[in-house]
C-alpha cells in the first residue's frame, strides 16, 4: 500500500512537470514587429507635458503652478523625484535676476516638499545650464554654484 502511494505521488510529479514543460514551450506570446515606417508625431500633448513637467502627481502640480504664476519669467519647469526642481527662464530674466529667482523658487519648493534636500538647476532660454542651488535640510544651508 505505501509502495503505492509513493508511485502515485511520482507519476503525479512526473506528469505536472511534463504537462508544466509542454505548455510553457508551446504557448509562449507572439512578438510581434513594431512598424518602423510610421514615426509618431511629437507634439504637446497632456500625456507628454505630465511626463515633461513632474514624474510624480505633486510634482506635476508644482511645475504647472511655477509656470502659471511665474509672470512669464519661467517658460518650463520639471519636477523629479520631489527633490529636484528644473526650470527654463525667459530671455527677459536678466543675469542679476537669476541667484533671487533660484532663491524664490527654493523656498517654495521647500514649502510644498519639506524635510528633504532640494537642489534647483536654472537654464537659460537655450536650456544651457547656468546656475545649481543646492539646499541641504541637516546643516540648513543653500549653496550655488
Amino acid at each position: 500500500m505505501n509502495l503505492l502511494k509513493q508511485f502515485r505521488k511520482i507519476g503525479t510529479v512526473l506528469i505536472l512537470i511534463l504537462v508544466l514543460t509542454i505548455t510553457t514551450a508551446c504557448g509562449g506570446g507572439t512578438v510581434t514587429q513594431a512598424d518602423r515606417t510610421t514615426t509618431p508625431a511629437i507634439g504637446r500633448d497632456a500625456t507628454y507635458a505630465q511626463l515633461e513637467r513632474g514624474n510624480t502627481p505633486s510634482g506635476q502640480s508644482f511645475g504647472d503652478w511655477i509656470v502659471q504664476t511665474s509672470r512669464g519669467l519661467v517658460q518650463d519647469a520639471y519636477i523629479r523625484d520631489n527633490n529636484k526642481l528644473g526650470v527654463v527662464i525667459s530671455p527677459q530674466v536678466s543675469p542679476k535676476e537669476v541667484r533671487p529667482l533660484a532663491k524664490s523658487l527654493l523656498q517654495g519648493f521647500q514649502k510644498n516638499f519639506p524635510d528633504q534636500n532640494l537642489t534647483v538647476l536654472v537654464y537659460s532660454p537655450d536650456k544651457k545650464l547656468i546656475l545649481t542651488t543646492q539646499y541641504d535640510r541637516a546643516t540648513n544651508q543653500v549653496q550655488y554654484s
